[in-house]
C-alpha cells in the first residue's frame, strides 16, 4: 500500500526524526485515521529509500509513544488514543451534537431491505451476458435495454406513453432536472413555476440552471392551478400529482385536466415528478398525467424510493423535441450512471423481480403506516394526521399554539431527526419507511413529549 510522506518538509536532524515527526503530524491532524495500517517497513524503506533499520526504529518509536499498534498478523496501525492535538471548532461542535437514533427522512426507503440477493443475481447476469462494447461509456441517453425496458414498465404500471427512444437515464433525478432546465433555457425558457412549499431540488435545480423561479400555492388537492393565471408567465410548471410533498395531497382529475388545459392554451411544459406512486394503501392506482398528454409533459421518476437512493438511478420520459438537446447535453457534461448498474436494473425489470419487491414493500410499509396512525392516535390524538393513503411519510398537523420549529428543534435534541412543513400551517413530515416497527411507538411517545415541550 502506498503512503504519501514527504521527507523534504518534514522536522528532525536524522532521517529515523523525520520519518517519525511525518508520521506523528499526520496521526494529529487526522490524515492518518485511527484504524489505518502503515505499509510494512520493508515497503516503506523501498519507497523512501532508507534503510529498513531507520524505518523500523521510526515504528518502535510511535508504538512506544502509542501512536500506532503492533498486532500480530494485522502489521502495524495508528492507534485510536494518543495525543491527536487541539479538534477543529467543527469536530468539536459533532462531539457535542447529539447522535441520531431515528432518521424520519421522507426520502428514504427501507435501507435493510433492498434486494441484496436479487441484485448480485442481476450483476452477476449482466457481467456474464453484456457485449463488450457495453463496457464502454454508455450511451448520453441511457444502455439500449433498461431504456425499452422502462418504457415498459412505465406503460403497464403508469401509464406512461413513449417509446424507449423518448427515455433518457440519468444519475439522479437532480441531474435529470438539470438537463431539462438548462435544455429548456438554451430554447429561451426563463421562468418556472413551482409547488410552494415542495420538493426543494426542482427549485434549486431551475435556478441553478438560470431560470427564475415562480413559486405556486398548494391546498388539500396539490397545485393551485387557478394561481397560474396570476403568475408571471412562465415556460413550464413542476408538480408531483400523485402524493405532492409535503402536504401528501393527491391532484384529482378535475384539477389535473384544468392544469393540462392551462399548458396547451399558453404552450407551456408540465414537468411530472412522479416520486413515490408505487405505494399506495388506500386508495386505487393513479395514472400519471403525462399518459394524458405525452407531448406536453415530462415524466420523471427514480429507484431512489423503490429501491435505494444509493443507486443514483433515475429517469425522464420527455417529448421527441427535447431528446437531442438533452442527451447533447449530458454527452458534454458527462455523469452518466454506470452501464452495469443500467443492465442490472433492466434485468431486475424484465425478469418481474422489481414488482415482487414493490409488493413485499407495499406490505411491509402498510404495516408501518398502521402501527404509526395507531401510535399518534393513542399518544399525539390532538395532531391531525393527513396523506396518509399512500407514500413512505404521514403529515402531522401541529395544534395552532405549537411552533414546528421548536418540535424539529426538541426532536433532534433527543435524536430523532424530522422535517418541518415548509410553510404550510404548523406541521411536520414523519417519514416511517426506514424506521423498525419495534421504533415506531417509541419514536411517536417522544414526538408527543416534544409537541408539548413545543
Amino acid at each position: 500500500m502506498d503512503l504519501l510522506i514527504d521527507l523534504r518538509h518534514a522536522v528532525g536532524a536524522t532521517l529515523r526524526a523525520r520519518i517519525e515527526n511525518a508520521l506523528r503530524d499526520a496521526i494529529r491532524s487526522g490524515l492518518l485515521a485511527p484504524g489505518t495500517r502503515l505499509p510494512p517497513s520493508r515497503a516503506l524503506c523501498a519507497q523512501l529509500g532508507v534503510s529498513r533499520g531507520v524505518v523500523v526504529d521510526a515504528y518502535a518509536q510511535l508504538i512506544a509513544e502509542g501512536y500506532v499498534l503492533a498486532r500480530q498478523g494485522a502489521g502495524t496501525i495508528v492507534a485510536a488514543s494518543g495525543d491527536r492535538g487541539t479538534p477543529s471548532s467543527a469536530s468539536a461542535a459533532a462531539a457535542v451534537a447529539p447522535a441520531i437514533r431515528h432518521d424520519l427522512s421522507p426520502f428514504v426507503p427501507a435501507l435493510a431491505a433492498f434486494p441484496r440477493g436479487a441484485w448480485r443475481a442481476a450483476l452477476n447476469r449482466a457481467l456474464r451476458t453484456a457485449p463488450d462494447e457495453r463496457l464502454g461509456l454508455p450511451g448520453a441517453a441511457g444502455v439500449p435495454e433498461l431504456r425499452a425496458a422502462l418504457a415498459g414498465y412505465l406503460a403497464r404500471s403508469r401509464g406512461v406513453r413513449g417509446g424507449a427512444d423518448q427515455v433518457i437515464v440519468c444519475n439522479g433525478l437532480r441531474q435529470g432536472l438539470g438537463l431539462l432546465w438548462s435544455a429548456l433555457a438554451a430554447d429561451g425558457a426563463q421562468r418556472v413555476a413551482v409547488e410552494e412549499p415542495g420538493w426543494r431540488g426542482i427549485a434549486q435545480t431551475a435556478v441553478d440552471a438560470g431560470l427564475r423561479v415562480v413559486p405556486v400555492p398548494v391546498d388539500e388537492h396539490g397545485l393551485v392551478v387557478a394561481q397560474l393565471d396570476s403568475a408571471a408567465s412562465v415556460d413550464a410548471v413542476a408538480v408531483a400529482p400523485a402524493h405532492q410533498y409535503p402536504s401528501g395531497a393527491v391532484m384529482p382529475p378535475a384539477r389535473r385536466a384544468a392544469l393540462l388545459s392551462w399548458a396547451q392554451e399558453r404552450g407551456a411544459l408540465v414537468v411530472e415528478d412522479d416520486y413515490d406512486a408505487e405505494y399506495r394503501y388506500d386508495r386505487e392506482p393513479i395514472g400519471s398525467i403525462q399518459g394524458l398528454a405525452p407531448q406536453q409533459v415530462v415524466y420523471g421518476g427514480s429507484a431512489s424510493k423503490s429501491l435505494a437512493p444509493g443507486m443514483r438511478l433515475a429517469w425522464l420520459v420527455v417529448p421527441a423535441q427535447l431528446v437531442e438537446p438533452m442527451t447533447a447535453l449530458q454527452a458534454r457534461r458527462g455523469g452518466m450512471p454506470a452501464a452495469l448498474d443500467q443492465l442490472a436494473l433492466a434485468d431486475l425489470i424484465e425478469r418481474g423481480e422489481l414488482d415482487r419487491h414493490l409488493r413485499r414493500q407495499r406490505r411491509r410499509y402498510r404495516r408501518q403506516r398502521d402501527a404509526l396512525l395507531g401510535a399518534l392516535a393513542a399518544r399525539l390524538p390532538e395532531a391531525e394526521v393527513r396523506g396518509a393513503a399512500a407514500g413512505l411519510f404521514v403529515v402531522l398537523h401541529l395544534p395552532e399554539a405549537v411552533g414546528e420549529e421548536a418540535v424539529v428543534r426538541h426532536a433532534r435534541a433527543l435524536g430523532v431527526a424530522l422535517e418541518g412543513g415548509g410553510g404550510m400551517e404548523p406541521s411536520v413530515v414523519v417519514g416511517y419507511a426506514n424506521l423498525p416497527e419495534a421504533a415506531i411507538a417509541p419514536v411517536v411517545e417522544a414526538l408527543a413529549a416534544c409537541v408539548r415541550a413545543a
